[in-house]
């Protein structure tokens, strides 16, 4: 006796096409809109060096690639259909252009180390940079802003020159572990985070804090640092959404609301990113 069993068909949506496949590519639609306006937003404040640096996302769904920019498009100019589609191991898969050799070297190993590492951004912005050439570039908890993201940050004091392979990433990778912000010195500064959203908005506050610690420092004035105990406190206050007035039943975090404001702004003024 045979016997046969039957599967559910697979739920599809309006135009035929399985669900999972519309969502999934939608997500990758956003992904990529996402990353150009990161780069657009970029230049509005300030975090740009014209063509350098590199901020990408990895693929969603997909494990072994990711996006970027082709070297040499300044930020202003970058559009979502002229990212790069690029695999872990170095090969351009789709898009037209240069790769710029530090771009995969940094933020290959640090794609695949993690999946909260998603979104990579890496810039010389000109605050946080003048932090880690101090000859102690760790953030003292001065204020508010600090506390916020002491628990967030690894810092990196073994600077060796342009990273040129895999095997500094992986290096830097290490260093970074499970945080989300890494202080690069003699360098730069390298944020992630699960989403461009996530990553820009952490990226955005880094530098506003940054420019105000040097700030308090430039007075030359004693500074006043936080205690241990002032500084959990604060951590603890952001991290329990139940304290935050309205968030608790908000639809999204706070840092998909920012970015959410800026996209419409980028979309009145340059609407081009998403093409």
């Amino acid at each position: 006796m045979t016997h046969s069993t039957a599967l559910a068909a697979e739920p599809k949506d309006s135009a035929g096409a399985p669900a999972a496949d519309t969502a999934l590519e939608a997500s990758r639609a956003t992904a990529r809109r996402h990353l150009a306006a990161a780069h657009r937003l970029a230049v509005w404040h300030d975090l740009t060096e014209g063509i350098y640096n590199h901020f990408t996302v990895a693929v969603p769904g997909a494990d072994d690639r990711f996006h970027v920019p082709p070297f040499g498009l300044h930020w202003s100019e970058v559009k979502a259909s002229e990212l790069l589609t690029v695999h872990h191991d170095g090969r351009v898969l789709d898009g037209e252009g240069i790769l710029q050799r530090s771009a995969y070297s940094i933020h290959a190993p640090i794609h695949a180390s993690s999946p909260a590492h998603a979104a990579v951004l890496h810039t010389h912005m000109p605050y946080a940079s003048a932090l880690v050439r101090l000859e102690d570039q760790r953030l003292q908890p001065l204020g508010q802003t600090e506390a916020l993201l002491l628990d967030q940050i690894a810092y990196d004091d073994s600077y060796d020159g342009l990273a040129r392979d895999w095997a500094e990433g992986e290096r830097l990778a290490r260093v970074l572990g499970n945080k989300s912000i890494l202080f690069m010195g003699n360098h730069g500064i390298l944020v992630t985070g699960r989403s461009v959203a996530q990553a820009y908005d952490r990226l955005y506050s880094l530098e506003r804090y940054a420019r105000v610690h040097l700030h308090a420092l430039w007075t030359g004035r004693p500074v006043k640092n936080l205690s241990p105990e002032q500084v959990a406190k604060v951590q603890y206050q952001i991290g329990n959404t139940a304290l935050h007035d309205g968030q608790a039943s908000a639809a999204k975090p706070a840092y998909e609301l920012h970015f959410d404001a800026l996209l419409r702004l980028l979309d009145r003024k340059e609407p081009d990113f998403k093409a």
